[in-house]
């Protein structure tokens, strides 16, 4: 079987062809998406996971190229007190619950795609990222193949990837990632693997429905990158097997929904834990310490806030502060890692906002009684910088295209919030916008791509 994958920030989907017609197949009880997410015990368990679901001719080879952090999980498991066959790691729906429950206890990551094409990963981290992949895929496989019947199994598989995986480190970067894609899908069971840039795989479900033919600037707002692309579409076109000539100018940038929900908490929930009250020297309390708290697509702030001299930091700025009390919320933070939860109730602010003029969002697992309200406005303000970035994507693609779109095309979870969406249709409000399916027009689009490809 060839299907279409979405292997997404936010969230992942895998779509199939039936009777000519795109189909997404449930991944997680009734729901057509997994959030990107997974949670360990202990990191070192990821690579026991993936051992135990490897093909058995694969294993001789992946254990020696485990063999450190193997060794390592045979001594978590037992300092642990897991039982040989109790399970240690989880993803989607699954991962946010068991952290949730044991913020401060395991290893949490949300989004593994934002990092895959991180500049400086050491080989250690490249090889986690593979595994965490890996680990992820499998599961997606195996709930997509649950669907049919045993004798039906997925082999090829048309991967969606951003223009660009980094803001910085170019051509590299996007090798780096597309090389841990490539290997995780090949240890997952995928036997051949396409990759289709995400905007165009937008682009092609919305030609689907065309019948003139336009050019369209199609803007992927997604959970870790936006992505801009200039298309030729419509019945000349969309039969091609090449459509380079069609492509005319693209920029991508890792700016997305996990920013904006940065950004949120940041501006909303960070002063109630200190941010911009002042020391006893009148000088404000540092800044870096509240950014690394929330900055969850960032290895090295992740790794400086949990490490112990930030602790020290935090604990030397209570004393020092006017304010200790809001302090001392911080340090809690830090000690019980709970940055992951602060950014996931800023998506959850986000998220009510589309509806709601003003929210307000609780935060009691930080301090009894605390809540953060939230308006429209606030938002606005709080993501100001992002949108400015993704107005320049839009402007870069543009430039690069060298004519104007007949529309533009919206697309990706992130845009369904109203705030980006005036943005995006202030920018130029001459050109017809169209509003695409949130979620699932790059999976249909990937989909589509990989009958062209494969059938």
């Amino acid at each position: 079987m060839f299907v279409g994958f979405d292997y997404g920030s936010a969230n992942c989907a895998i779509g199939v062809v039936e009777g000519g017609d795109v189909r997404l197949v449930p991944l997680s009880g009734d729901s057509n998406y997994l959030s990107s997410t997974l949670y360990a015990m202990d990191r070192e368990l990821i690579a026991e996971a993936v051992l135990n679901q490897l093909p058995q001719e694969q294993k001789v080879e992946y254990a020696r190229a485990r063999a450190a952090q193997l060794s390592r999980a045979h001594a978590a498991r037992r300092d642990l007190d897991l039982l040989p066959n109790e399970q240690a790691v989880f993803v989607g729906e699954q991962a946010i619950e068991a952290y949730l429950d044991m913020p401060d206890e395991g290893f949490y990551v949300r989004s593994p795609k934002s990092f895959l094409g991180a500049t400086g990963l050491r080989e250690s981290q490249i090889a986690l990222f593979e595994d965490i992949v890996t680990l992820m895929m499998m599961h997606i496989k195996q709930q997509a193949e649950s669907n049919f019947s045993p004798a039906q199994k997925i082999t090829h598989a048309v991967i969606g990837r951003p223009v660009n995986f980094q803001g910085i480190g170019g051509e590299q970067s996007n090798q780096q990632a597309e090389a841990i894609l490539s290997l995780a899908a090949s240890r997952a069971g995928f036997t051949e693997v396409d990759f289709l840039f995400e905007p165009l795989a937008a682009g092609m479900d919305y030609e689907a429905s065309l019948d003139e033919n336009v050019t369209v600037l199609v803007v992927d707002v997604g959970g870790g990158t936006t992505d801009c692309s200039m298309v030729k579409m419509g019945p000349n076109h969309i039969d091609n097997r090449d459509r380079s000539a069609d492509f005319l100018g693209h920029s991508g940038q890792r700016i997305g929904g996990n920013d904006l929900d940065i950004a949120l908490s940041m501006a909303s929930f960070m002063p109630h834990l200190g941010l911009g009250s002042l020391m006893v020297n009148q000088l404000p309390v540092p800044s870096k310490p509240f950014w690394n708290a929330v900055a969850v697509n960032d290895i090295s702030a992740q790794r400086d806030f949990s490490a112990l001299a930030s602790k020290k930091l935090i604990e030397d700025l209570i004393k020092d502060a006017q304010k200790p009390e809001l302090v001392q919320r911080l340090l809690k933070v830090q000690k019980e890692q709970l940055g992951y939860k602060l950014v996931r109730s800023a998506e959850q602010s986000k998220i009510a906002l589309s509806s709601d003029a003003c929210v307000d969002t609780p935060l009691e697992y930080i301090h009894a009684g605390l809540h953060a309200r939230v308006s429209e406005d606030d938002f606005e303000s709080a993501i100001t910088i992002p949108l400015s970035k993704v107005e320049a994507l839009m402007r870069e693609a543009l430039e690069q295209a060298g004519v104007m779109p007949d529309r533009i095309y919206v697309t990706g979870g992130t845009a369904r919030s109203p705030a980006i969406y005036k943005r995006i249709s202030g920018l130029f409000p001459e050109i017809p916008i169209v509003v695409g399916d949130h979620f699932g027009s790059v999976t249909a689009g990937l989909t589509r791509w990989a009958q062209r490809v494969f059938a």
